[in-house]
């Protein structure tokens, strides 16, 4: 089988800081790193390789430099990564991206074969949208399993496959087809530790790099800013809160302890309760 895994190269978020002035994120002398949520979606890739056995292709879309975190998800295993980088990528929103990412993937069909199942995590931790993974479903034109907690089965001979989602009623049971795209959710794995020999194979891997040109974007204006229609207005810090939080001691009953505190405070608050207690 053939499984395709689009990473994201972002920065850490633990270390983002903004501008005071500018409002922009400063990115100069943050560390990248693969987004986290990806990284479930490769080790899901790994475990279907390891079963039913095949290739695993990593696409990622981004600057010259982004070529550091498809080494590294070549470390945990992956047989070959692709680089989509151009200039007039830059800039790009969830609309765009997913229009170049879709176009890359027809060319891998080409190149490597059709892939069976494509994977991308939930979200990215700088833009949080979970709209990449759906939206290249539907540029495709394949099924998609969104926030997949588990691949339950799969049948290559039959093309089907049996995952479980996570929802906000429990869990759902999905059956479908293949192609299909699977979105992963955190923590539904353990994600495994590179072997040697591929930390090895990878250090010197050639990393396949392909521009708009090279891809077939027949249209440049879907890419970068021009095709994006969404614009970041500003992007800031939240304000240090004046009021510091309250500590409330109790030895006993803590909780009766905490709501006495809570209505001292919003003295309003137990009049209108118990207004809505008679009402209801």
């Amino acid at each position: 089988m053939h499984n395709v895994v689009c990473i994201k190269q972002v920065p850490d978020s633990a270390q983002i800081r903004v501008h005071p002035v500018t409002n922009t994120i400063m990115r100069q002398g943050v560390p990248t790193i693969i987004n986290p949520y990806d990284l479930f979606a490769l080790e899901a890739a790994l475990e279907l390789r390891d079963r039913f056995g095949g290739k695993i292709t990593v696409l990622t879309m981004g600057p010259p430099s982004a070529e550091d975190s498809l080494r590294k998800a070549l470390t945990f295993g992956a047989d070959r990564a692709i680089l989509l980088t151009d200039r007039c990528f830059a800039g790009s929103d969830t609309l765009a991206t997913t229009y170049a990412l879709a176009t890359a993937i027809r060319k891998i069909d080409k190149e490597y074969g059709r892939p069976d199942l494509i994977f991308t995590g939930k979200q990215t931790i700088d833009g949080d949208t979970a709209q990449v993974g759906p939206g290249i479903a539907k540029r495709l034109g394949v099924l998609q399993l969104t926030y997949v907690a588990k691949v339950r089965s799969l049948d290559l001979a039959a093309r089907t496959i049996e995952a479980e989602r996570r929802s906000e009623g429990g869990v759902q049971v999905l059956h479908t087809r293949l192609p299909c795209l699977i979105t992963m959710l955190e923590a539904t794995n353990q994600i495994r530790r590179g072997a040697m020999a591929d930390a090895l194979r990878a250090a010197r891997a050639p990393i396949v790099k392909w521009s708009a040109q090279d891809v077939g974007v027949e249209d440049v204006s879907k890419c970068g800013l021009r095709g994006s229609p969404t614009v970041v207005k500003r992007v800031f810090a939240p304000s240090a809160r004046a009021e510091k939080a309250a500590l409330v001691e109790a030895a006993e009953q803590p909780a009766q302890a905490l709501i006495d505190a809570i209505f001292k405070h919003q003295p309003k608050l137990e009049a209108e309760l118990a207004a809505l207690a008679r009402n209801a």
